[in-house]
């Protein structure tokens, strides 16, 4: 028998009835005769791995419908960018309304009858992950239509001390960022929620169930949760851990290992000396992390069936690594190794068809244009301290934990 976790999920606090809170206990006691939608994904699970959708109709809620995000409701999109239908669950029986493909924001007629929309995804604490948008995207649509949304928090894998990156600037919105927020930015959904609903004016009947017993300064493996992947080249926590650098890795022409086992934790191309990018990596003295200079062959995306070499990052001290800066440092060695080689992609990139990927990753164009100049991670970084300042000071009001 597994023992109990050191962390509760919004999800079974929900089912138990709300939790500590007079107010949540409320809110949740106000819910149980509406009729609910829900926004789920695999990872929406109890901390028994019980699926949050026949959780809730087991509890006895009235759930109506069911909502997708990127690689649907259940996961049965396994590759980047692949839309998904709206379709009739085989599960539940109930209707399943996508959120990732022509509509990302869930239209009138999808919330038609409903109380309330219950938001129980995994995020991982990166700007550039989709989940969180929908979720800004929902909650517009919810005041919209008068909708009550609710947000059953999760854990941010990778903490929620530390932040990195830029902010992004307004002129690159995209589905990959809609509101200024750092690359790593340290919250939870819930979190993110309540700063979205009150800074940025969505304006929402907002109602946030709290974890219980998560710190901001817990691993995964402290929580004591299972794993589950909320995406399918998020396979592990080890690979969220890295994910807020090595994300950027996207917007060039390198493989960042989708097609391997071991996904944002491979870099490489059929171009790259191995051994010459990890020396120049070691000149680097990067912290908390260690490479291995490395061959692998992607099965599906970037070098499909083709020999790459590259690099895999193995993290020795989370609490030192940086992932935003040891991925500047990689994309400026390719490029320093093989000029002619090394590319930027470019668009269309998730709904943008003009802005080069790379810089709505990065939220403006500063990493693209210090990598090409030939500038170090000091210089691509500076005024970033200062942004991450100015945001964390923005959110304090709003943090749960």
């Amino acid at each position: 028998m597994r023992a109990r976790a050191a962390v509760i999920p919004g999800l079974d606090v929900f089912l138990r009835g709300g939790g500590a809170s007079d107010s949540v206990r409320a809110a949740v006691a106000g819910l149980r005769h509406a009729r609910l939608g829900l926004i789920a994904h695999p990872a929406s699970v109890t901390s028994e791995l019980q699926f949050s959708a026949d959780a809730v109709r087991a509890a006895g809620y009235n759930l109506c419908a069911l909502f997708g995000p990127q690689h649907g409701a259940r996961g049965e999109k396994q590759d980047n960018m692949i839309e998904s239908d709206h379709y009739t669950d085989l599960v539940t029986g109930l209707p399943v309304h996508s959120l990732y493909g022509e509509v990302r924001k869930p239209t009138p007629e999808m919330l038609h009858g409903l109380d309330a929309l219950l938001f129980d995804l995994q995020d991982v604490g990166v700007r550039v992950y989709t989940f969180m948008w929908t979720m800004a995207l929902a909650m517009e649509a919810c005041a919209e239509a008068g909708v009550r949304f609710v947000v059953l928090d999760r854990p941010n894998p990778i903490g929620g001390v530390r932040r990195e990156g830029p902010v992004l600037r307004k002129e690159y919105r995209s589905f990959v960022g809609l509101h200024p927020v750092p690359l790593r930015h340290g919250l939870t959904c819930g979190e993110m929620a309540r700063w979205l609903n009150e800074e940025r004016g969505i304006g929402c009947e907002l109602t946030v169930i709290p974890c219980e017993g998560w710190r901001r300064d817990m691993s995964w493996e402290d929580t004591g949760l299972p794993w589950v992947m909320p995406s399918p080249n998020l396979p592990t926590p080890d690979s969220c851990v890295v994910y807020p650098g090595m994300v950027l890795v996207e917007g060039t022409n390198m493989s960042e290992g989708r097609g391997t086992t071991r996904p944002f934790e491979l870099v490489g191309a059929p171009w790259l000396d191995p051994v010459a990018l990890v020396a120049r990596l070691g000149r680097a003295r990067l912290p908390g992390v260690a490479f291995r200079p490395c061959h692998f062959e992607p099965t599906f995306q970037k070098h499909a069936g083709a020999l790459c070499g590259g690099a895999q990052l193995h993290v020795t001290e989370p609490d030192a690594f940086e992932p935003v800066r040891t991925a500047i440092e990689i994309l400026a060695g390719a490029r320093a190794l093989a000029p002619h080689d090394f590319a930027w992609l470019d668009p269309p990139y998730e709904y943008e068809e003009i802005l080069a990927p790379i810089d709505i990753l990065w939220g403006g164009p500063g990493l693209r244009e210090g990598v090409d100049a030939g500038a170090t991670s000091d210089e691509i970084l500076e005024g970033a301290d200062a942004e991450l300042e100015a945001f964390s000071a923005s959110v304090e009001r709003y943090l749960l934990y």
